[in-house]
């Protein structure tokens, strides 16, 4: 048990970046899913998926960067190894073709999956008075709650 204020501030900080890291992972994982799904995505609807799915993964380049800036912020180790994060990440990578309906399903439920995350590390970060990062979560769950909608309304 934490005897100071400062040691609390350190566990809290250090539970906060953890959280993160695991948001990190999966972004990762997730943005390389969209990767793959752009280079290897055929047929009629290439053209659209082609586009959403870079989109995507741009997107996800950003966002992977701010969350592990906001680790550093918090004074912590941001993961940095692709090992890392695939070991961590609750998303899964894709090997091997696909048609496009299982892109798109892969895609949403790494979306969904991420999206819960965030929602979690924001709920943590929210009981112990971190709003930046509580705020950084929430925008980031929005934006992967929104890729979640697009992908399954191609499935419609």
């Amino acid at each position: 048990m934490p005897n100071t204020t400062a040691e609390k501030a350190a566990n809290t900080r250090s539970a906060i970046a953890d959280a993160l890291n695991q948001c990190v992972a999966e972004t990762v994982v997730t943005t390389m899913l969209a990767q793959n799904f752009h280079w290897n995505v055929k047929g009629m609807s290439f053209g659209p998926l082609h586009a959403m799915f870079q989109t995507i993964y741009e997107d996800h380049f950003v966002g992977q960067d701010d969350l592990a800036e906001r680790i550093r912020a918090l004074d912590a180790h941001a993961e940095g190894t692709l090992a890392g994060m695939i070991k961590r990440s609750k998303v899964a990578e894709h090997e091997g073709d696909a048609d496009a309906e299982t892109m798109i399903k892969s895609l949403q439920k790494a979306q969904e999956t991420l999206a819960g995350t965030l929602a979690a590390a924001g709920e943590l970060a929210a009981e112990h008075g971190d709003n930046i990062t509580e705020d950084l979560c929430i925008a980031r769950g929005q934006t992967h709650e929104k890729f979640a909608w697009m992908l399954r309304s191609h499935l419609a």
